[in-house]
């Protein structure tokens, strides 16, 4: 049973499933809360009742970083060895093929933005902190965070997050593109909620698609990026979901369509 991890789903809001982390006092991301994190993804990716995804730190922090305690001993050769396999768990919420959010109170910094880079949104609370500051560690963000933070906020604001390792308000954030919504911190759980909840009833292979599209089509040029548009768009013919919802829209107009997922 994961210990600091968990992935937990209610009644009350249907198809949404939250990935909680829950190792008090800041949430440190150890080796252990890493492998979590990546099997909780894992298990939100597969599970056919989870339709969207909320990453959840608590009313207080959402993560505060590395286990520094374990990284200080470890060589180059050390870190060679599981480089790989930290960048691949703090990205993890990158792989979940379903529309995804982050519900940001109180601290985001180091790996815990690198999770929550991995998010389709990120919605904060108006008293959050966010930043990368291992450059005053003497190394670099290692999970993800010099790629996927200039493929969202652009290269030059990226360097100089990283440079500086300084933090970021929310209006900061919210204004270079880092989040996409500040709420009171009360809030912030339950705007995230309601966002993933509007795709309890939606076509999850279409969002999956659409997801795929996008991201993939990010990392290569345009006319690449339209040929994988292409294929994914063409694929959902061979979906239930496809004939169910151009069926109910020539039946009976846009937003009635019951779809199965299939």
């Amino acid at each position: 049973m994961p210990e600091f991890v968990t992935l937990e789903t209610s009644d009350e809001h249907p198809g949404v499933g939250t990935i909680r982390l829950n190792r008090p006092p800041m949430n440190a991301l150890s080796r252990q809360v890493q492998n979590e994190l990546a099997a909780a993804a894992d298990e939100a990716s597969v599970r056919d009742d989870i339709k969207a995804v909320v990453i959840y730190g608590g009313p207080k922090v959402l993560a505060a970083g590395a286990d520094i305690k374990e990284l200080t001993d470890l060589s180059y050769a050390d870190m060679a060895k599981i480089a790989g396999r930290l960048q691949r768990a703090l990205g993890a919420i990158a792989e979940i093929p379903k529309p995804t959010v982050a519900a940001i109170t109180g601290y985001a910094l180091g790996g815990g933005l690198e999770v929550v880079l991995g998010a389709d949104r990120r919605i904060a609370g108006d008293n959050a902190k966010l930043g990368v500051p291992e450059v005053l560690l003497g190394v670099i963000p290692g999970g993800g965070g010099t790629q996927r933070l200039a493929r969202l906020i652009g290269p030059s604001r990226a360097k100089d997050l990283v440079f500086t390792g300084r933090f970021v308000g929310a209006e900061e954030a919210l204004a270079i593109g880092l989040v996409d919504q500040v709420v009171a911190p009360d809030d912030v759980y339950n705007e995230a909620l309601k966002w993933a909840g509007q795709f309890s009833g939606a076509a999850s292979m279409a969002l999956a698609a659409a997801k795929r599209a996008i991201d993939a089509g990010l990392d290569v040029d345009l006319a690449s990026g339209l040929k994988i548009e292409e294929q994914v768009f063409a694929s959902l013919f061979a979906t239930d979901d496809r004939t169910i919802g151009m069926e109910s829209f020539v039946a009976n107009g846009p937003g009635k369509a019951q779809f199965t997922g299939k």
